[in-house]
């Protein structure tokens, strides 16, 4: 069963919605084969070489920054991070920033042609600045959205982890969309139906099951309890490494960082102190938002990413 739906159809009504006026920018569905066979997918915006590349969170896909992109007002392009949207999953599982920074790069050298001003939120921003430490050439700018490293997994991630640790699949998308909205995701049910158009997918037995890897992961994980208690022992110990990794990608990132930090996210007052402490020459920006400041403020994130960009 496919969808009847162009994937970019909603751009007028996000655009309305937003009060953004001005010509709405043609969208196109771009992919390459990564050197393992695997798929990485993209959407390119706008009639010339992208100057903005963004990269989503986990649990999202690239459309999620639809309308931060016209509010942008400049060619971008929004990368499938590896195991979301129409990019493949990974077999080995490795979603993390540094795992993911090489077949991002693989991106950026194949749809663009100048270095990026590159912005990722929550998992996007960790694989943003591994990607700016591996690879100075092809970043010009970095802005990091409500994530540092080192977060409280029991704060707001654990919120994620409830709402992906459901069934697999689903009679229809309305469903997604009412569950969605139990738990306070998604805005409004317009903006809620969007995201889980985008994020979703029909089976060939014509149920419904999320594209990205993670619920299916999460839901295996739920369903296992010894499973899921040695997947949280193996997470603890990953996560002090991660987090000393995350810490010294920022402290590589030689281009200008900015931290966008939602003070109603996942970034507390006190992450955003020991950000200070331990990247003193970047910036860090507070808006009125929970975690997807992209969807909760596009409007104003894009106005700041044109700002960057506008920099010489």
């Amino acid at each position: 069963m496919s969808d009847p739906i162009d994937e970019f159809s909603f751009l007028s009504e996000q655009a309305a919605d937003a009060g953004i006026g001005g010509p709405i920018p043609r969208g196109e569905r771009v992919s390459i084969a990564l050197p393992d066979g695997r798929r990485l997918s993209a959407l390119r915006y706008g009639g010339g070489s992208p100057e903005v590349t963004f990269l989503h969170g986990a649990g999202l896909n690239a459309h999620t920054w639809d309308t931060t992109i016209l509010a942008l007002g400049l060619p971008a392009l929004a990368i499938d991070l590896p195991g979301h949207g129409d990019s493949s999953w990974r077999d080995d599982f490795a979603y993390t920033g540094g795992s993911l920074a090489p077949d991002i790069v693989a991106g950026i050298e194949a749809w663009t042609e100048r270095p990026q001003v590159l912005v990722g939120q929550s998992l996007g921003g960790l694989t943003a600045a591994a990607v700016a430490a591996s690879r100075p050439d092809l970043v010009r700018d970095v802005v990091v959205v409500d994530i540092t490293p080192g977060i409280d997994p029991d704060g707001g991630p654990s919120q994620l982890r409830d709402f992906f640790a459901g069934p697999t699949d689903w009679a229809s998308r309305d469903e997604l969309v009412e569950r969605a909205l139990s738990f306070g995701l998604g805005g409004s049910p317009r903006a809620a139906a969007r995201g889980v158009y985008h994020n979703s997918r029909f089976r060939p037995d014509g149920r419904v099951e999320w594209k990205h890897h993670f619920a299916h992961l999460a839901n295996a994980m739920s369903a296992s309890p010894a499973l899921a208690e040695a997947a949280a022992a193996q997470q603890d110990a990953l996560a002090a490494v991660l987090s000393e990794s995350g810490w010294s990608d920022l402290g590589a990132v030689a281009s200008p960082l900015t931290l966008v930090r939602g003070t109603r996210g996942y970034v507390s007052e006190g992450d955003a102190a020991t950000f200070r402490e331990r990247v003193p020459a970047a910036s860090v920006v507070e808006l009125d938002s929970g975690h997807n400041v992209q969807e909760e403020r596009p409007v104003e994130l894009g106005r700041l990413v044109a700002e960057r960009a506008g920099k010489d």
